[in-house]
């Protein structure tokens, strides 16, 4: 696996919404950093993270891959979708560095746009770690 490979991969899991394949991008005991201070590590925990998504709709991504080693790479990632339920609201809004926009109770959920940087290492044609970094917000 390259970046190029793992970043088809990991649009087709987040636009289908399954946990399943975004795990299996990942070697058995693989990590991945959703942000620089919280990780998941092996299939379980990363299909478990990896159910939020579940709570999204209409997901779209794009990417653009910066770099390109043989086992490593970094890309840049642009991903919006229709946030669902309250709970993926509330899941958001108590991220780090998140600004809630003014809602009133039983206006409509946003659209929500995130931006991001990945950096991937692989061996043995999996992805044995990755690291994200993004900022998100709903879109105008």
């Amino acid at each position: 696996m390259d970046i190029t490979r793992f970043m088809q991969g990991y649009k087709a899991a987040w636009e289908a919404r399954d946990k399943a394949m975004f795990a299996a991008l990942f070697q058995p005991d693989g990590i991945y950093h959703n942000t620089p201070f919280a990780s998941q590590r092996g299939h379980a925990e990363l299909a478990a993270y990896w159910s939020r998504v579940e709570l999204q709709s209409d997901v779209q991504l794009r990417y653009e891959v910066l770099a390109s080693l043989p086992d490593a790479g970094l890309a840049h990632w642009h991903v919006t979708y229709q946030v669902t339920s309250e709970e993926l609201f509330r899941i958001w809004a108590a991220s780090t560095g998140t600004s809630v926009p003014a809602r009133q109770p039983g206006e409509p959920l946003p659209r929500m746009v995130l931006d991001g940087a990945l950096q991937a290492r692989f061996a043995d044609g999996l992805c044995a770690e990755c690291r994200i970094w993004w900022h998100s917000m709903p879109q105008s």
